[in-house]
């Protein structure tokens, strides 16, 4: 047979290994030994008839050495992750990854660049604009390609830039035909 661990020894003997082994033990220092003990054997380090022994001693227990006792076989800290979990797969199979999303098109990037400045510049990138959206959303037809509401909000900008414009001119010709002079 084999021999009885240190906390199965009776009478028991304070722990002499640590300093304040011989002091008294608190309810808080008791129950993180519970505490210890509830891990060990959620882990499978303990069977059950052995749990409820240690946990009986360790309500019984005098001092901080007797604690200690109990637990010295048990790991009183996190068990790294490793030794606790299974290794994570690291690839997640193709079929349940979200489809890739088509870069955008750079033509329609531009129409929305240019459609934007139209307020700054006065209009001048208007026409660049609309030239710009329908090209791009001719090549996002043909190719796949992503951008397709950045080449529209380009040349629904162009558009209104042109058409804001040509009704200023519009607006200034009939003006200076209805003038006399």
């Amino acid at each position: 047979m084999s021999q009885p661990t240190p906390w199965q020894q009776q009478p028991w003997q304070p722990w002499q290994g640590q300093s304040g082994s011989s002091m008294l033990a608190s309810h808080a220092d008791r129950e993180r030994a519970v505490d210890v003990l509830r891990a060990g054997f959620g882990e499978g380090r303990l069977l059950r008839d052995e749990f409820d022994k240690r946990v009986a001693r360790a309500h019984q227990a005098r001092t901080v050495g007797e604690l200690a006792l109990l637990v010295a076989d048990l790991p009183q800290g996190p068990v790294p992750v490793a030794l606790v979990l299974p290794a994570a797969p690291t690839a997640v199979p193709a079929a349940f990854m979200p489809a890739p999303r088509p870069p955008a098109n750079g033509k329609a990037v531009g129409a929305m660049v240019c459609g934007v400045l139209t307020v700054m510049t006065a209009g001048i990138t208007g026409i660049p604009a609309v030239v710009l959206g329908h090209s791009a959303r001719a090549e996002i037809r043909r190719t796949g390609e992503g951008g397709d509401a950045l080449a529209l909000t380009g040349l629904i900008l162009g558009w209104l830039s042109i058409a804001g414009w040509a009704l200023f001119f519009t607006i200034i010709i009939v003006a200076a035909a209805a003038s006399p002079g």
